[in-house]
């Protein structure tokens, strides 16, 4: 009987995987995901807007007979101009910015506040592209706002 013949060419094969797979990693990790994580360059115009726009929430909107909460309700914005909103919570009760639908700015990140906004407290936002969102409030669902944020007309 002779002994089996051993061929290098399966060692060079495990040795051309290794190989191709650590330059993968090394450009997964050095180009791709930098970039893809990166946020968006924005204007400085659009991240430092002329004015902010204040939304309140005002006293007595945990009342469900009440009409107004967010004053204003309905609110238009212009990029560079007023996106800058910050919602304040002037009644005695803890309220909730959520959208009704997912809405996310590209350069913000996602829209919502992170928990219940206090009395006293408030929450900010800087819009930096156009959209639509309609959003409530999560433990009184009838306050409900709405926002069309547009590019500066000029």
């Amino acid at each position: 009987m002779s002994a089996p013949t051993s061929s290098h060419a399966y060692g060079i094969g495990v040795i051309a995987i290794i190989v191709a797979l650590s330059a993968s990693i090394v450009f997964y990790t050095s180009f791709y995901l930098p970039e893809s994580l990166a946020k968006p360059s924005v204007d400085e115009h659009v991240l430092h807007p002329v004015s902010q726009t204040i939304i309140k929430m005002i006293e007595g909107s945990a009342n469900p007979e009440q009409q107004d909460n967010y004053v204003p309700k309905l609110v238009n914005l212009q990029l560079g101009i007023d996106n800058h909103v910050i919602w304040d919570n002037v009644d005695n009760t803890p309220h909730t910015v959520t959208p009704d639908h997912r809405a996310e700015d590209s350069y913000s990140g996602p829209f919502g506040s992170p928990g219940v906004i206090m009395p006293g407290d408030q929450y900010e936002f800087t819009f930096t592209e156009p959209q639509e969102i309609e959003y409530h409030c999560e433990p009184h669902p009838w306050m409900k706002g709405h926002l069309i944020v547009t590019k500066a007309r000029f």
